[in-house]
């Protein structure tokens, strides 16, 4: 097995009990994490699922479809933690509650980790697919409303956009859990701990926001 390879590569199908949309589900969380989206086929995915491709494409349409299900999924997973966050009143707490909470499901569930930041939002080559789904969109709109408060409490730099505040924290973010996933997939130079994600998303906090 290639170093650009995952060792953990599904095997079996899912129990029949299971209902054969989430089968499908479950299959295609499992091979797009460990083949990519572009090497999983739907055939092998209806196969682990124990099913039909036919099944595979009356559920989601296509495997476009399917990638983007999953992805809403997982999002509609993480919803309710992300809702009881707003029950927070320092904005600053709220982030670092917000950061605690996406560490926490990601580290928590590898796939999603892998998918959201292999293939998320990734240009595809069929139809110049990008997938941008409700539940991330949702994510963007709670972070801009957090920085928002944290702008009319006074904390955040006034010369600091928000939406440009919240660019560059979630792309550092992503940046950082996707380095994560290249070091455990390959020789990549990113072994770093959640904890210093942690470190340095304070820091960039304290640089936007200092302290007062």
């Amino acid at each position: 097995m290639s170093q650009t390879e995952s060792s953990s590569e599904p095997s079996g199908t899912a129990p029949p009990q299971v209902p054969v949309h989430q089968r499908i589900l479950q299959a295609g969380k499992a091979l797009f994490a460990t083949r990519g989206y572009e090497k999983a086929s739907t055939v092998a995915i209806a196969r682990l699922a124990g099913t039909s491709e036919s099944q595979l494409m009356k559920h989601f349409g296509s495997k476009e479809g399917l990638l983007e299900a999953i992805f809403d999924a997982s999002w509609e997973q993480l919803s309710p933690k992300f809702a009881e966050l707003l029950k927070i009143k320092s904005p600053r707490e709220k982030l670092y509650s917000l950061l605690e909470t996406l560490l926490n499901s990601l580290e928590g569930d590898p796939a999603t980790k892998e998918l959201m930041l292999l293939e998320g939002r990734r240009v595809r080559k069929q139809g110049n697919l990008v997938v941008l789904t409700r539940g991330y969109l949702q994510f963007v709109q709670m972070v801009d409303t957090i920085l928002g408060e944290l702008k009319t409490a006074g904390e955040l730099n006034p010369k600091l956009e928000v939406e440009a505040v919240r660019a560059a924290a979630i792309g550092m973010l992503e940046g950082m859990l996707r380095d994560q996933v290249l070091a455990r997939r390959m020789d990549y130079p990113a072994h770093f701990s959640s904890e210093q994600i942690r470190l340095v998303f304070g820091s960039f906090l304290n640089a936007v926001a200092p302290k007062r």
